[in-house]
């Protein structure tokens, strides 16, 4: 639970810095959010759990 509400905060922070800095219009974030939704009600929403559950223990296995 706590990966998902970081990674939540993340992306939230990645698309407010995109709609500030880069051009990106309101718009634009707001279709990228409702795709989000709806990815996550469909079929492929536990494969997609499932990737980032990997990658973000793959990173976590990193020494540095």
């Amino acid at each position: 639970m706590a990966l998902s509400i970081s990674a939540v905060v993340l992306l939230a922070i990645i698309v407010f810095l995109l709609v500030k800095k880069s051009g990106l219009k309101g718009g634009h974030a707001v279709v990228c959010i409702l795709l989000g939704f709806y990815l996550a009600s469909s079929t492929i929403a536990p494969t997609i759990n499932d990737l980032t559950t990997s990658v973000a223990s793959m990173i976590g296995s990193i020494k540095f």
